[in-house]
């Protein structure tokens, strides 16, 4: 069995026949070995270490250090002292190393533990930019700017940076504002084909609930009026309510409104018009009187509610329905349309977009400080690792 004693041994590992090693693969889980450092070793992902992996991270790691037999001492801590800061990768390493330490507040600190560098969200606590593409309220001193993240969480959702604050990407801010112009562009459409879309002004929302409230029961009046014309002794049999009112004669009638909603809304004649003060079902008075005040008056009031006149409030309405149904935008609704177009008078997107930027031009920065915890666990780990496979 082969023993692996000194740094040299490791740098000459690639040369080794493989017959002479104890393993051609092990399983990144399950393993005396903190699975996270197999983790990074196992560069396919497919959840099993194989030679070429193996010598790849040796390689990688003989590449950093200044003497490989440190390797080989089962030194948890990695001195600063040992990285190789006359290759590119290594000076790097070096630089993000006392970042590490200036974050984690051991500016004056010599050496690293995995303790330290798995700590990412201490590590990048403190700092606006961490190269992740990710902007917090931290990222900006400026209130709007932050006001203006906290409603991008709100409406479209977040995603983690690296400090573990929730925080928003590009993604996340193109989505926002293009909801606040389709919601602005959607509100602008009505107010400039107005009253054709709009026809009760400010209230024509509330107008078009109160007529929704009472369309299928007017719709079946005018029916049943229609009947009683087609053939009078219809009218009647429509009117008939003896049956009815027997079955709750006996009841509290305050507490039989549903059925009595089920009557005829008025009294059906043919070619009647529909009386909006008298004569009116009790279980519907409400919802009519809400209806003559919203949809017919003030200034259209009417006592009586013709066919035809019923026919053009419907027909007023198709064109709100029409734009209703075009509604866009609805993710940022709960902001209001001033608070929308507040948002959008501002250059509010781009100053947001130019944090992104900002912040990705960290990445290699960042990037480097997630391989110096690379680097400590495989000075850690790599040889427990070797021993045992090779």
């Amino acid at each position: 069995r082969v023993n692996l004693e000194s740094g040299a041994d490791l740098q000459h590992l690639g040369e080794l026949d493989q017959k002479l090693w104890t393993a051609l693969s092990c399983p990144v889980h399950g393993l005396e070995v903190d699975f996270k450092t197999l983790e990074l070793i196992d560069t396919d992902k497919d959840g099993k270490i194989k030679v070429p992996e193996i010598l790849a991270a040796v390689n990688w790691i003989l590449s950093v250090v200044k003497n490989p037999d440190d390797l080989i001492r089962h030194n948890k801590c990695l001195p600063l002292a040992a990285i190789n800061d006359e290759n590119p990768l290594g000076k790097d390493l070096l630089a993000s190393s006392k970042q590490i330490l200036k974050n984690l507040g051991k500016a004056d600190g010599e050496e690293l533990t995995v303790e330290d560098t798995s700590d990412t969200e201490a590590i990048f606590a403190k700092t606006r930019f961490n190269g992740d593409g990710v902007i917090t309220e931290d990222t900006t001193k400026d209130e709007n700017l932050k006001k203006c993240i906290f409603d991008i969480i709100a409406c479209i959702g977040s995603v983690l940076d690296r400090s573990g604050k929730q925080g928003v990407s590009t993604e996340q801010i193109e989505l926002f504002f293009q909801n606040c112009e389709d919601y602005a562009a959607w509100h602008a459409k009505a107010e400039n084909n107005s009253p054709v879309i709009l026809p009760y002004g400010a209230d024509t929302q509330k107008a078009f609930d109160a007529f929704k409230m009472v369309r299928a029961k007017i719709d079946d009046y005018f029916v049943r009026c229609r009947l009683a014309e087609f053939d009078p002794v219809s009218a009647d049999v429509l009117n008939t309510l003896t049956a009815r009112f027997e079955a709750i004669s006996s009841k509290d009638l305050s507490g039989c409104m549903d059925e009595i909603a089920e009557f005829p809304l008025a009294k059906i004649e043919a070619n009647k018009p529909l009386n909006l003060s008298k004569g009116i079902n009790p279980a519907w008075a409400g919802a009519l009187a809400s209806f003559k005040s919203l949809v017919t008056g003030p200034a259209k009031i009417k006592k009586e509610l013709t066919e035809d006149d019923w026919q053009q409030i419907i027909a007023g309405f198709d064109a709100f329905v029409s734009w209703q149904a075009e509604k866009a935008g609805t993710a940022v609704e709960a902001l209001t349309l001033d608070g929308v177009r507040a948002i959008l008078s501002d250059d509010y997107k781009n100053k947001l977009i130019a944090l992104v930027e900002k912040d990705k031009e960290l990445e290699k920065e960042a990037g480097n400080i997630i391989l110096v915890d690379q680097l400590v666990r495989y000075h850690r780990d790599l040889y427990q690792i070797l021993n045992n496979f090779v």
